[in-house]
């Protein structure tokens, strides 16, 4: 078991239904995902550019969790809306992980039906993915 996995199947315990990470490359402005729940429609893959919109700068530059508790919140930020809709899942949370240096190198990406990420829920996985933090950081080094 990896760090990963083991976080997966936590938030999978809390609600969880897709369950991804990915790793950000600021130096060289790449993303990849390197931990999927869902290999068939989000396989692990080579990377991407780096896109910079209103999500990176909620949630990769001030450091937030970024939440969308409907596809209406999320559908305009994300290219694949029509497929996490398809998968049935209608809420997201992004939670960015930094390094010692303060330069976010993970997100970790979880999905569920819509209204899914309560208050009480968030502070949970937050809470769980913090306690990972040692670890997911160093698996993706």
């Amino acid at each position: 078991m990896s760090a990963q996995s083991d976080l997966h199947h936590a938030c999978a315990a809390l609600g969880t239904i897709l369950f991804t990470v990915t790793v950000l490359d600021p130096e060289r402005d790449l993303v990849w995902r390197s931990y999927t729940s869902h290999p068939v429609e989000y396989p692990l893959q080579g990377t991407k550019p780096q896109t910079r919109d209103q999500w990176y700068i909620d949630c990769i530059e001030a450091k937030r969790t970024w939440v969308a508790n409907t596809p209406e919140a999320f559908g305009a930020h994300f290219f694949d809306a029509d497929l996490i809709t398809s998968m049935g899942l209608g809420s997201v949370i992004n939670v960015p992980l930094w390094d010692d240096a303060g330069v976010v190198r993970l997100t970790v990406n979880l999905l569920a039906g819509a209204g899914h990420y309560t208050p009480d829920k968030i502070a949970a996985y937050e809470a769980l993915i913090a306690a990972a933090r040692p670890a997911l950081l160093a698996e993706a080094a």
